[in-house]
């Protein structure tokens, strides 16, 4: 039997991980869940369009609230943007039923899910906090991720009855999280570096000159690859990894420490990602670099 004929799943949020994880699960089982993303409140026709291409896709069953995707599901999981996983769990909150799992897989700070935690805990269901660890693609619904809190051993079962590749982290809500946000210090950080370095370098002209000397310096890294890839994530995503990287600015700080490093990527992610630019498949770091450099000029 499938986990799908035991469990109702349901996703707040429809983006990238959310979109992933149903086509991992396959149409067959993916048809059996719903959806809401806000998207489809946009006053952009087009931007609601897009966004019910996607459940088609997807093969989900797109719905226009959030009470109706979560009401009757026995598992839900919030993939929303950071700055949004609040609303979304009081949004939700009132529609779920007891012995519920909220999933919360937002990239946010432990304060922020220990928050959400108390809501979903108080009405009766069960909250799980959940971290994404590796991008999404290729592995889609069996991406690694990292579960914690009081039900994390009961939730992982149902992960792995749905297919999902989680590992229990020691300790309560926040624990995952932690993880989560103190790796984003790095990973997103190096897309600002890059962004920064890479922008800097092509505006001189020695960008070619710059990534040759640090290849030899870390040698197997690939620069130029990487630097391409970089680009492109930030040009895609920089607007949720800008929100992203506020909770994690607030993560460090609350650990007494400066959250420096942070902040000034919030800076470079949220630039390029309000160019609303198109990374076309197989660009170079150069075009990429162009492309930003002459969208930089314009505003």
């Amino acid at each position: 039997m499938s986990a799908f004929e035991t469990y109702k799943v349901a996703f707040i949020g429809f983006g990238e991980a959310a979109s992933a994880f149903a086509k991992g699960f396959g149409a067959g089982n993916a048809s059996k869940t719903t959806a809401f993303d806000i998207k489809t409140e946009d006053v952009d026709q087009s931007i609601q369009d897009s966004k019910l291409a996607d459940y088609e896709t997807a093969s989900v069953q797109g719905v226009f609230s959030s009470k109706l995707a979560v009401t009757g599901a026995d598992v839900v999981f919030s993939l929303v943007t950071a700055d949004q996983a609040n609303l979304a769990a009081d949004q939700a909150v009132p529609h779920l039923k007891k012995g519920a799992f909220f999933f919360d897989c937002n990239s946010c700070a432990p304060d922020t899910k220990r928050l959400n935690a108390r809501k979903v805990e108080a009405c009766g269901a069960r909250y799980v906090d959940v971290a994404i660890m590796a991008p999404v693609y290729p592995k889609m619904h069996q991406t690694p991720i990292g579960i914690s809190g009081v039900h994390a051993q009961d939730a992982k079962v149902i992960f792995d009855a749905l297919g999902m590749k989680a590992s229990i982290v020691e300790g309560d809500v926040g624990a995952a999280s932690s993880i989560k946000m103190v790796r984003s210090i790095m990973m997103k950080g190096l897309e600002a570096l890059f962004a920064e370095c890479v922008l800097a370098g092509r505006k001189a002209g020695v960008e070619v000159a710059v990534l040759d000397s640090l290849d030899k310096t870390y040698p197997g890294f690939d620069f130029k690859e990487k630097a391409a890839y970089m680009l492109e994530r930030s040009m895609t995503h920089g607007i949720r990894r800008a929100a992203e990287l506020r909770e994690v600015a607030k993560t460090v700080e609350g650990l007494g420490l400066s959250g420096d490093m942070a902040h000034a990527t919030v800076v470079w992610q949220q630039r390029l990602g309000e160019l609303k630019l198109k990374a076309q498949t197989g660009q170079n770091y150069q075009e990429r670099a162009d492309q930003i450099l002459l969208a930089l000029q314009k505003e």
